[in-house]
């Protein structure tokens, strides 16, 4: 049947192999999940259709049985209650129902066979259903991977220690000229002492001497 055709195309290695060439698969695996699920859910009606048409049959044969015995019964009360013509009639509608029952029965077991098959295509339908929706998981976890391994890679790619090692020797060479700066200014700024400053520190520097001067002299007395 026509709404088993992706049973038929939609195999796992084919679906593999489709994948693998797809720009994008995660959206074909999407594409693929949806397109089995409608085609599920169609085969399910064809399969309630056909098992409706076997279990038709089946009551069609089973009631035909049942007559099939009932005039038997019939005949053979009427043969012994010497009720000829009576029994002659159950004998023929019982040969008549035999004929329905062959072919009622004939027919139940060629639908059943046919809704049997449905069935486990069916059945399969729902296998590689499952088995899509659980290899699209895997699969999303795995073109996020690529995906991020590829940006990381374009990152990389602008990026080389040739280039960091100059950068890091462009900032050391920016370091050593603010700290010479800092050092100049230093420098000029104690060389902009007051005369005030001058002064004081002249005084201070006398006032050692004259300690100095006394402390040697002391020493001097006592050799």
């Amino acid at each position: 049947m026509s709404i088993f055709k992706r049973l038929r195309d939609l195999t796992m290695s084919n679906v593999n192999a489709i994948i693998d060439k797809a720009e994008d698969p995660v959206k074909m695996t999407d594409q693929y999940i949806r397109d089995m699920t409608e085609d599920l859910e169609d085969a399910e009606k064809a399969v309630a259709a056909q098992i409706a048409i076997e279990k038709k049959f089946k009551q069609l044969y089973e009631e035909q049985e049942a007559l099939v015995n009932k005039r038997n019964q019939q005949a053979h009360a009427a043969a012994q209650a010497g009720n000829a013509d009576l029994a002659r009639r159950a004998l023929e509608e019982k040969k008549a129902a035999e004929a329905k029952l062959v072919e009622y029965k004939a027919s139940f077991d060629q639908n059943k066979a046919s809704a049997d098959n449905l069935r486990g295509k069916l059945e399969e339908m729902r296998k590689q259903l499952t088995q899509m929706k659980n290899k699209r998981e895997t699969l999303v976890a795995r073109y996020n991977a690529a995906k991020a391994q590829t940006e990381i890679n374009k990152a990389m790619s602008g990026f080389s220690s040739d280039s960091a090692s100059a950068g890091l020797k462009r900032m050391e060479d920016k370091m050593l000229q603010a700290e010479a700066q800092a050092e100049a200014s230093n420098e000029m700024s104690s060389g902009n002492k007051s005369l005030d400053d001058e002064f004081e520190k002249l005084g201070k520097d006398q006032a050692v001497e004259d300690e100095l001067a006394a402390l040697m002299k002391q020493y001097d007395k006592q050799q």
